[in-house]
């Protein structure tokens, strides 16, 4: 199927020939004709899979334009970067059409924000706390959503955002079609379907857990830390990693990492992770975006929230505990059609974890030997000492036999002297009484 297939206007026609795109993804196909017709979507697919632009298209082409200044088109997402890509999107596939996109989130003023949206705006995309703030306070006029999109909602109750959620979903108008993505399902989501979307219909792209098949899959198995890092760099000096993302399970070992490499790579790497401010991040990804960084060291939380065409490689430094951020983190290779490598280093302390990804993916994913130049360290990080165990000895106390109440007897010094400590005129009465 081509995009010229679907029911679509000749401004989206012409934004996504501007875009490059030629065929819709399998999740794109199947949700299109599902969200035109009016109903609650539930659209389980990976990362890598196009989910932006399947709910964009029909979105915008439902899309009407009204006088009024209120939103019509409601999008939450987990976080700030995330906010940053969906805007960037919609502005590229609105290229022809007057639609206005404001985007809202945490870090930012929020009053700046409020005035750009009572100027007028057609779609809000934010993230679940600053959502609900500008609602609550009047900012954020909500009675006349005709759609709402849930993206990455996984990931949103990951963060601890399920009350911020819920307290959106109950100020919505009651009328209104509902659009839920996600990349894995469990019991809280199905909870929040159950309570609040009318019949959804179930849409899938992949079962969950299938890894992208464009992406080859590799892992070294290594002794510990310091090895993985000899390794490492090993890896960074093949000319055939031209743009590679690397995630750390901590923003300390991310930091820490980040010095590492900047002393040989210098203005070609950096860091992000929650800690670093918005622009900063903004500024790191649009530089790796551009080419400017060679490598770009990041955390699971900004996971999810970057799009970043043309990654060659993704090396996970770390095994990541969660099975599904494995999928999040090789799904930032091996986007538009193109291949990718996700490499993946694996100390003795996180086999376990490692066996679990294989059978959550349901392969065996093929192992490399250490090259035989990289140097085994035997330096071992404070994680990776082995616990050492106090044996806690109880003293037994003599037994106090024949003691008595405490009493001390007072040292002369201490003692008052009652003659001194008798007022004048009571020495007088004193007298006379004698």
């Amino acid at each position: 199927m081509k995009f010229e297939e679907l029911n679509l206007t000749k401004p989206l026609l012409n934004a996504i020939e501007g875009m490059g795109y030629d065929t819709p993804t399998l999740i794109q196909e199947k949700a299109f004709p599902v969200i035109m017709s009016g109903k609650d979507i539930l659209g389980i697919a990976q990362t890598g899979t196009g989910k932006t632009l399947a709910y964009l298209l029909p979105s915008l082409r439902l899309w009407q334009f009204a006088k009024n200044p209120y939103p019509q088109i409601l999008i939450i997402v987990p976080t700030r970067e995330l906010v940053q890509q969906v805007c960037d999107e919609l502005a590229r596939l609105s290229m022809y059409m007057n639609v206005v996109t404001v985007g809202v989130y945490g870090g930012a003023n929020i009053r700046t924000q409020a005035a750009e949206i009572l100027q007028g705006v057609d779609v809000v995309v934010g993230t679940p706390g600053r959502v609900m703030d500008l609602i609550l306070h009047g900012d954020l006029i909500v009675k006349n959503i005709k759609r709402l999109i849930i993206d990455e909602v996984d990931e949103t109750l990951n963060l601890g955002f399920r009350k911020q959620l819920t307290t959106i979903l109950d100020l919505l108008p009651e009328r209104k079609q509902s659009l839920l993505f996600s990349a894995t399902m469990d019991e809280e989501i199905e909870a929040i379907i159950d309570e609040y979307f009318v019949s959804p219909t179930y849409v899938e792209a992949a079962p969950s857990g299938t890894p992208i098949e464009k992406i080859q899959q590799l892992v070294y198995e290594v002794p510990n830390y310091n090895t993985k890092l000899n390794l490492l760099h090993k890896l960074l000096d093949d000319e055939d990693l031209k743009k590679v993302l690397i995630f750390t399970e901590s923003k300390k070992y991310a930091d820490a990492l980040f010095e590492k490499l900047k002393l040989k790579y210098e203005e070609r790497v950096d860091v992000i992770h929650s800690n670093k401010a918005q622009n900063y991040r903004f500024n790191a990804v649009n530089k790796f975006k551009s080419g400017e960084l060679k490598i770009l060291v990041a955390t699971d939380l900004v996971s999810r929230g970057m799009d970043i065409s043309e990654v060659t490689h993704v090396i996970n430094l770390n095994v990541p505990v969660k099975e599904e951020n494995y999928i999040h983190r090789i799904g930032r290779t091996g986007r538009q059609e193109k291949k990718g490598v996700a490499i993946t280093l694996v100390s003795a302390l996180e086999k376990d974890n490692w066996d679990a990804i294989e059978k959550f993916i349901n392969m065996e994913v093929e192992r490399l030997p250490i090259p035989s130049d990289v140097i085994i360290s035997e330096e071992l990080t404070l994680d990776e000492q082995p616990e050492v165990k106090m044996k806690n000895v109880l003293v037994k106390l003599p037994k106090r036999e024949n003691v008595g109440p405490s009493f001390h007897e007072k040292k002369l010094k201490n003692q008052k002297d009652k003659k001194k400590n008798v007022k004048p005129k009571d020495k007088k009465k004193i007298k006379k009484r004698r």
